[in-house]
């Protein structure tokens, strides 16, 4: 999670905040296979709410059997699937942290993006003097700061206004990226991209990782434009396929899009025997 969340002793440790409160979250692999989480706080309820949303962002709670019985024999991701049956998306526990942070990864390296990211949350990220955790900036710490600060951090000019625009609206609470609500996520989506600078793509992103919806696939992503762009020439490792034609492609995969495509992007030498079948 991009240095918030290290891992010591094979514990991985994170600082969220839920209704302004800081709390720790520890969560470590049990030899069976169980993974075990736990919270310090100061109120009980925040403490369960941050537990739920770690839960959520690990997805932990994910009944995938229905995934792997229609596709652990896929000629493209089958194999991946039988090999790592427990892999999900890297989640995060707030979804405006996943928004936050894909307009920083916009169009640029990820190496470039994660230094980007590291800035913001050493100046505007929340500290715990006790743990000496740092969580990412809230919207409200976004929404407060001037396009100059968050240029200075290496944030394009268009994506500093963008991020800061949204971080208003979302922290107003005109939108509201944390309802789980499917309807009120797909009007918040909606309200995000009538901004200018916030793509599909990044709204995609924030759905995926941000919100748990597996049903969305970030089709403008590079990776996925070269993979389907090979899958559909047979094997041109040039050719790039539109954001439509990604779509289409994974348009069978139905609910499961965005887990398939997580499958696609490592399915490595698998992709020959998809380009066979596809021809």
């Amino acid at each position: 999670m991009d240095g918030l969340a290290p891992v010591r002793n094979g514990v991985l440790q994170r600082l969220v905040h839920e209704d302004g409160q800081p709390i720790q979250i520890r969560v470590a692999q049990l030899r069976s296979g169980n993974v075990l989480i736990g919270a310090q706080a100061h109120d009980q309820h925040a403490a369960g709410r941050a537990i739920d949303r770690m839960r959520r962002a690990l997805g932990v709670d994910l009944d995938l059997r229905p995934f792997h019985q229609s596709f652990r024999r896929d000629p493209l991701i089958g194999a991946a699937v039988r090999a790592n049956p427990t892999l999900r998306p890297a989640g995060r526990p707030h979804a405006f942290e996943a928004f936050a942070w894909a307009v920083t990864e916009q169009l640029i390296e990820y190496e470039r993006a994660v230094a980007i990211q590291r800035r913001m949350v050493a100046a505007l990220g929340r500290r715990d003097p006790v743990s000496r955790l740092r969580d990412s900036p809230d919207a409200a710490a976004f929404g407060g700061a001037s396009a100059a600060r968050l240029e200075s951090f290496d944030l394009s000019a268009g994506r500093a206004i963008a991020l800061i625009k949204a971080s208003r609206a979302i922290a107003a609470g005109h939108i509201d990226v944390d309802t789980p609500d499917p309807e009120g996520q797909e009007e918040g989506w909606r309200r995000l991209r009538a901004i200018r600078g916030i793509g599909t793509w990044t709204v995609e992103i924030m759905a995926l990782i941000g919100q748990g919806r597996l049903d969305q696939i970030p089709a403008a992503d590079l990776g996925f434009i070269k993979l389907v762009g090979r899958l559909l020439s047979g094997g041109d490792p040039y050719a790039r396929a539109s954001e439509d034609e990604v779509r289409q492609f994974f348009a069978p995969y139905g609910s499961w899009k965005g887990l398939a495509g997580v499958y696609a992007l490592r399915s490595g030498a698998t992709v020959k025997n998809a380009i066979m079948q596809l021809q």
